[in-house]
C-alpha cells in the first residue's frame, strides 16, 4: 500500500481506475455514445437500467442537468438503490424471468436502446434483461466488470453473463468485491469505487453522445439547471418537442 492517508489512499486507487479506464476503454466509449446517437437520430428512446448500487449510476443520467433529456430509467421495484429490506434488492437479481415481466410492461420497443450496469454480470436479471431486450430488437450497452467473467461462476441456467448479450461492452476495471484498501488492522478490504467509475464512464458516453449528434447537425436535447435562470423554460421547450420519448414525467 502507498503512503498518504486512506483518504489519499482509496482517491489514488480511483484516479488509477478513471485512468486505465481512459486509455483502455476509449473505443468501447466512443462505439457506445455513437449507438446512442444513432438512436436518438433514428427517433428512437433511451434507457438505463441497474439493480442494487448499480442502479446509482442508471439513476445519475436520468433528468439530469446537462444530460440527455430522452435518457430513461427503466426501474424494477424493489431494486432500485438500497430500499427496505436493504436485502431484497440483492434477491431479487437472483429471480429467473423477472426480467420478462419488466420489459413487457415497460414502454422500451424495437429500435431502442438500453444501457444496462451490472457490476459482476452473473445474476439472472442483468443477463435475461439484456438477451430479452436484444430479443426485442433492442441496441445494449452493458457496463461491467470484465474480471468477473474470468473469476467467478454464472448464475443464470445458460452460464452465461451479462456481457456476453450486449452489442457493446464496457470494462469498469473494478476488481472481484469492489473494495480498493487493506489495512493490516482491517480484516475484510474495504473502500468500493465502481460507482464513482461507472458514474464517470457513463457521462463520458453522454458526452460523446451530444457531440456526435452535434457533428451531424442535430442539437442534442440536453437538460438545463432548475436553479439557473431560464433553465425551467428551456426545459420546457425540450420535454415538448420530445415528450413521445420521454416517460419520467408520466
Amino acid at each position: 500500500m502507498s503512503d498518504g492517508t486512506p483518504a489519499d489512499q482509496f482517491l489514488d486507487a480511483a484516479i488509477g481506475l478513471l485512468r486505465r479506464v481512459r486509455e483502455e476503454e476509449a473505443e468501447s466509449i466512443a462505439a457506445a455514445g455513437t449507438l446512442l446517437a444513432d438512436t436518438v437520430a433514428a427517433g428512437g428512446r433511451l434507457f438505463a437500467f441497474g439493480a442494487g448500487h448499480s442502479s446509482l449510476a442508471a439513476q445519475d443520467v436520468v433528468y439530469r442537468a446537462g444530460g440527455l433529456a430522452l435518457m430513461n430509467l427503466l426501474a424494477v421495484p424493489g431494486a432500485v438503490g438500497v430500499e427496505m429490506p436493504a436485502t431484497l434488492g440483492s434477491a431479487l437479481e437472483r429471480v429467473d424471468g423477472l426480467a420478462s415481466a419488466v420489459l413487457d410492461t415497460s414502454p422500451i420497443r424495437a429500435g431502442d436502446a438500453l444501457v444496462i450496469i451490472s457490476l459482476s454480470g452473473r445474476n439472472a436479471l442483468p443477463v435475461e434483461m439484456a438477451m430479452n431486450a436484444r430479443a426485442l430488437g433492442v441496441k445494449v450497452i452493458g457496463l461491467t466488470s470484465v474480471a468477473y467473467a474470468s473469476e467467478t461462476r454464472s448464475r443464470h441456467v445458460s452460464g452465461t453473463y451479462m456481457r456476453d448479450h450486449c452489442d457493446v461492452v464496457l470494462d469498469s476495471k473494478i476488481s472481484i468485491g469492489d473494495a480498493e484498501l487493506t489495512l493490516d488492522t482491517i480484516p475484510a478490504p474495504f473502500a468500493p469505487a465502481s460507482t464513482v467509475v461507472t458514474s464517470a464512464i457513463l457521462q463520458s458516453v453522454m458526452a460523446t453522445t451530444a457531440a456526435t449528434l452535434a457533428d451531424r447537425g442535430i442539437e442534442p436535447p440536453l437538460l438545463r439547471s432548475g436553479n439557473v435562470d431560464g433553465g425551467h423554460e428551456w426545459n420546457g421547450r425540450v420535454f415538448k418537442e420530445y415528450g413521445d420519448r420521454i416517460f419520467y414525467q408520466r
